[in-house]
């Protein structure tokens, strides 16, 4: 079970900007000037990616600065998730 919600947390968000961009890409363009920077976002921090393209046409105001922080911390959580239990692991 761990690794399946490991596997949809590193290829959903993924696949949902890949799915949004061919469906929308005026909305990526209008959020991105560079094409880099979404390339980048979709490398390593694609939850954060997706949050901003959300709220960027009303512009980064109020509680919209919450939802960038959590997209930020599952990101960072996507990561960071494993260490842990490969040092449960290893104490084995």
């Amino acid at each position: 079970m761990c690794c399946l919600v490991a596997l949809l947390m590193l290829v959903g968000p993924r696949a949902t900007i890949v799915i949004w961009w061919l469906f929308d890409s005026g909305r990526w363009s209008q959020a991105f000037d560079v094409f880099l920077i979404p390339v980048l976002g979709f490398i390593f921090l694609p939850w954060t990616t997706l949050a901003y393209v959300l709220i960027f046409s009303g512009g980064v105001t109020g509680l919209d600065v919450v939802l960038l922080i959590i997209a930020i911390m599952a990101d960072l959580g996507s990561y960071g998730g494993g260490w842990r239990q490969r040092e449960r692991i290893s104490r084995r």
